[in-house]
């Protein structure tokens, strides 16, 4: 058998069942592949609670096939509004009505993680053509001319076409090939979701909220509906952070946001429970491609959540991916090298404005002022013009131009 032909009969490999592993399965299926996806975890699933769909999100579900299913799962904005948590002065809102759905083409939209992750998940299912492989986690990975192998924990090979390492924050596919420190921020993120009924009603807008205070902020956006609120809260640690999940502590919270408003601290007051993340991004790097190995999402650009693109970004990659093998005829390593030279700055971008806008939303004193200077008397269309480079991402424009 030749090497074409038993190419043929080998899946693509997937590390990571994610929002980006999946999606990377979408695109790879509707290019004609088979698709093995390995999941360090016993169940593909999500943790996590609320997240933001740009109008590029939106451009990348349709892509996938599975534009349907995500909207009817979204929760549509009337604005994104930014206040001061100190004096509830309204530092900036932008309306994310029809003249901003006529500019970018999509709407603006609020979601459950876990809702993402369902919609890519019955994609990949309904196509018969992913299989996945739970409680399996890559541990070394070789590769030829024609394959890349994947040895897991058990000891087991998994023989593919390609690579694509979708493996998160933690990538054991970026271990390997790059090794690179991650930068733990200092910065904590608080996470939870409250019941309609227990949150507060003089905070209940359809709308991405978010109050910025000295070294803190708060997030809140209705989900599934309007029956529930997601709740962000994230501050400066005084502790030595490591970068992971763990079970929060309502007292620790309350610790951290003394002279914020009351109309704003309600909402550390809700949670019955919440989920704390240590974070941390890497520095952005120009090569993520390795033969017949690439990176994606999480894995490949990991970011700070500033900027709300984290799952936008991954999905942005796999249609990328699915675009540059749609061009190059499915040849692995002439796609993978287009799709990273579509993506690198690109994310870069996302990674380093992310950073800026932690710094933004966290200043104090004279910088807060500024702050709370720079967008005033900004008409949504300044706002709009602003956010072209971010929102006007779409599949008839994702590929890097020669």
């Amino acid at each position: 058998m030749t090497n074409q032909a038993s190419q043929q009969n080998l899946p693509v490999l997937v590390a990571g069942g994610g929002i980006g592993g999946l999606a990377a399965a979408l695109a790879l299926v509707n290019r004609g592949f088979k698709v093995k996806v390995l999941e360090q975890a016993p169940e593909i699933g999500e943790i996590g609670a609320g997240i933001q769909l740009g109008p590029n999100a939106f451009h990348a579900f349709d892509a996938l096939g599975i534009g349907d299913k995500a909207r009817a799962r979204a929760v549509y904005t009337d604005y994104m509004v930014m206040h001061d948590a100190i004096d509830e002065y309204q530092v900036g809102k932008i309306p994310t009505d029809e003249a901003f759905i006529k500019r970018f083409g999509n709407p603006y939209a609020v979601i459950h993680r876990a809702d993402v992750h369902l919609s890519l998940l019955e994609g990949a299912q309904e196509t018969g053509r992913v299989e996945f492989l739970t409680s399996t986690r890559v541990v070394r990975i070789e590769q030829d001319e024609h394959s890349v192998t994947v040895f897991d924990q058990h000891g087991n090979a998994h023989k593919g076409v390609a690579l694509i390492g979708a493996d998160g924050v933690k990538s054991v596919v970026r271990e390997q090939f790059v090794g690179d420190p991650a930068r733990v921020t200092g910065h904590v993120v608080y996470r939870a979701v409250v019941d309609k009924e227990d949150f507060p009603e003089d905070l209940r807008w359809n709308a991405a909220s978010i109050w910025v205070g000295p070294n803190c902020h708060l997030v809140h956006y209705p989900l599934r509906g309007g029956e529930q609120y997601n709740v962000v809260v994230t501050f400066h640690s005084r502790e030595q952070e490591e970068w992971g999940v763990t079970e929060g502590s309502k007292e620790e919270v309350q610790s951290y946001f003394q002279g914020i408003c009351p109309k704003a601290r309600q909402l550390i007051e809700l949670p019955k429970s919440w989920k704390r993340w240590a974070t941390a991004d890497r520095e952005p790097i120009g090569q993520w491609t390795f033969g017949r190995v690439t990176l994606l999402g999480d894995a490949a650009h990991p970011t700070t959540q500033y900027m709300a693109q984290g799952a936008c970004m991954a999905m942005e990659d796999a249609v990328t991916l699915g675009e540059a093998l749609r061009v190059n005829d499915n040849d692995f390593v002439k796609a993978f090298d287009l799709y990273q030279r579509s993506r690198v700055a690109r994310t870069a971008r996302i990674v380093l404005s992310s950073r800026e806008m932690g710094r933004i939303y966290h200043a104090k004193g004279v910088e807060r002022l500024v702050r709370n200077d720079l967008w005033r008397g900004r008409t949504p269309e300044r706002f709009y013009d602003a956010m072209e480079w971010l929102y006007g991402w779409n599949v008839t424009n994702c590929l890097a131009r020669d």
